[in-house]
């Protein structure tokens, strides 16, 4: 098998419906891939406590133009190649068709993973949370009815799970702007808005940065989706890059602007120390590291807006099931359609997805 088998969509019956995404449908996949306020309960205090303490701001920010650079290049390929495949496609048609079914299948392989460490989570967590009002189920089961959900979403056109997607992400992100933005407006904390210790090069390169800038491209996770929907935008010689720019940059100012708000608001000059103590359950520190935003939000907003947030968490997790099985799925359909894996891996429905 040559990488000739690997092209941009070509017969009827193995295309995904064109013209049904936008600029703002993809980006909204993407950003919902990012999970934001799942990044700020999660990863922003464990690179806090582990990394490099008040500089976690600057690690999003290098790490936000780092990938900025590097989607100079995959936003180029992205005009000359549409498919679904993308990774798959791209490194098919520069390497060779063995690097390129390498890389699709090293792609699947962490999409899948990551879908399933979700699916644990949502169940988890949805579970804690609706006994509270008296439904108990076991936390399976509540999986069990996200992966149906997330089954159905997939199954009709693409532009419905996008429409879902954009109220889900809209109200996360606008929480957690009302929580930076409150902070702004008030000063910060302790320490006010200082910024020198977050963004100045020494304070973001000291401590254990490494662990901080892993942290914080994994929080980037998803972005390469773009390319996944060309297929299926409208215009994808320029939806594609567009959308690429646009949300590695709302990536990158959200988690730069509010994991500041978090120092800024616990205080910057023990942030670790804050942190450590504020996340520790028992005798387990970063046992409940959500715990740092929620304090913040408390502080300069309201236990109202935490209340909120607490539920966005399960609707974040929810969006990023979705997001990862729009990317997964496409890319089963883009090996199928190149022979790699079964023709049936190509159908289409009636729906076009």
């Amino acid at each position: 098998m040559s990488s000739n088998a690997i092209s941009n969509a070509s017969s009827a019956d193995s295309q995904l419906r064109r013209n049904r995404l936008g600029v703002v449908g993809i980006v909204f996949f993407v950003v919902a891939a990012a999970a934001p306020l799942v990044g700020m309960t999660g990863a922003v205090p464990v690179a806090i406590v582990a990394g490099n303490g008040a500089g976690v701001p600057g690690a999003y920010l290098f790490v936000g133009i780092t990938l900025l650079l590097f989607s100079v290049g995959y936003a180029t390929m992205s005009g000359h190649v549409t498919n679904a495949g993308a990774f798959f496609a791209y490194v098919g048609r520069g390497l060779g068709m063995i690097p390129g079914v390498a890389s699709a299948f090293v792609s699947l392989l962490a999409y899948l993973a990551v879908q399933l460490a979700i699916y644990g989570f949502f169940g988890v967590i949805m579970s804690g949370q609706m006994e509270q009002y008296g439904l108990s189920l076991h936390p399976y089961a509540w999986a069990l009815i996200a992966w149906a959900l997330v089954f159905a979403l997939s199954w009709f056109s693409v532009d419905i799970g996008a429409k879902f997607l954009g109220v889900l992400m809209s109200v996360e992100l606008l929480s957690l702007v009302v929580v930076a933005l409150a902070v702004f407006f008030k000063g910060g904390g302790p320490n006010g808005l200082d910024f020198a210790a977050s963004f100045s090069p020494s304070k973001v390169f000291t401590m254990a940065p490494g662990i901080a800038l892993a942290f914080a491209f994994a929080s980037f996770i998803g972005f390469e989706a773009t390319a996944i929907y060309g297929e299926e935008a409208r215009d994808p010689k320029r939806a594609v890059p567009r959308a690429t720019y646009l949300s590695v940059t709302i990536i990158t100012v959200l988690f730069a602007m509010v994991s500041f708000a978090i120092v800024s608001g616990l205080g910057s000059a023990n942030i670790v120390d804050t942190v450590a103590k504020t996340t520790t359950v028992g005798d387990v520190v970063l046992g409940n590291p959500a715990q740092a935003l929620w304090d913040v939000s408390d502080t300069f907003v309201g236990p109202w807006l935490t209340t909120t947030m607490q539920w966005l968490v399960i609707s974040s997790l929810f969006a990023g099931l979705l997001a990862f099985q729009n990317s997964s799925a496409r890319y089963f359909f883009s090996l199928g359609r190149a022979g790699v894996l079964p023709n049936s891996a190509a159908r289409t429905n009636s729906f076009g997805s």
